[in-house]
């Protein structure tokens, strides 16, 4: 017989936060071309996708997949080497379709990396109320600051995972394999740089990423995304910058 526990003792601690998860966002519903396409990239990448959590995202096709179309994507997926976890809230077909499959729904998932879908506008604080004639106008406020970076110092080691929300993040030291460091902004990394960084967390595709030492596993800006076996060797060791134009990563060596 397990022994008696205080009522406020938990026996599980439940935590909410942010997580690695794939966002597969299907364009065409080829059943067979999408496992293909998954099964490349996880021989191309094992380190990064091999039973990777993703989540299947429907909201680009003009009609919701069958439940029979749905089911065989998920099981193509499992056996091309991922594990499909949720599916991207949507319409309530989709709501249908994720009780169908005994999958969750992540509502608003995409918010995350899409564009045109912007983060949500912050409402201007009111403007103050003007003083009294009889007291001395208040001096001119200096104009706001612009939000500081987010300063890490200590190495970032395997399993670790930093996130700067609404800024630039700055790590003084080595981003380990392994290791994650997410920015809504720009990602600096004065040291060697062997695990994953993404910039533009939030869509911004004039975030860049710089790095002193460039071995990375990954690196994604506002969510495209090239993978260690697709970087150019030469730049490997060198101090580079990382940047999107037309959609596309572009990686320069720095002087």
């Amino acid at each position: 017989m397990a022994a008696a526990r205080p009522d406020y003792e938990q026996a599980g601690e439940l935590k909410i936060g942010q997580v690695g998860i794939a966002n597969l966002r299907v364009r065409t519903l080829d059943v067979p071309r999408l496992v293909e396409e998954m099964r490349e990239r996880v021989e191309r990448a094992p380190n990064l996708f091999a039973r990777a959590a993703v989540v299947v995202d429907f909201g680009a096709l003009s009609r919701c997949p069958s439940v029979g179309d749905a089911r065989a994507l998920i099981d193509g997926l499992r056996d091309a080497g991922v594990l499909p976890v949720a599916l991207a809230y949507g319409t309530s077909e989709v709501e249908a379709l994720s009780r169908e499959l005994g999958l969750p729904l992540l509502a608003k998932f995409r918010a995350q990396y899409e564009r045109g879908e912007p983060a949500p506008a912050v409402a201007p604080p009111p403007a103050p109320e003007p003083p009294p004639q009889r007291e001395r106008p208040a001096p001119r406020a200096a104009a706001p600051a612009a939000s500081p970076g987010l300063m890490h110092t200590l190495p970032v080691r395997s399993g670790q995972q930093i996130y700067a929300q609404g800024r630039d993040i700055i790590v003084c030291a080595t981003v380990g394999a392994g290791a994650e460091v997410i920015a809504d902004g720009s990602v600096h990394v004065y040291g060697a740089l062997r695990g994953r960084a993404l910039a533009g967390a939030q869509g911004d595709t004039s975030a860049r990423i710089f790095c002193r030492e460039f071995h990375a596993e990954l690196v994604a800006i506002a969510g495209h995304y090239k993978v260690l076996e697709e970087l150019p060797k030469a730049l490997q060791g060198k101090a580079v910058q990382i940047r999107l134009e037309n959609d596309r990563i572009m990686i320069e060596e720095l002087p």
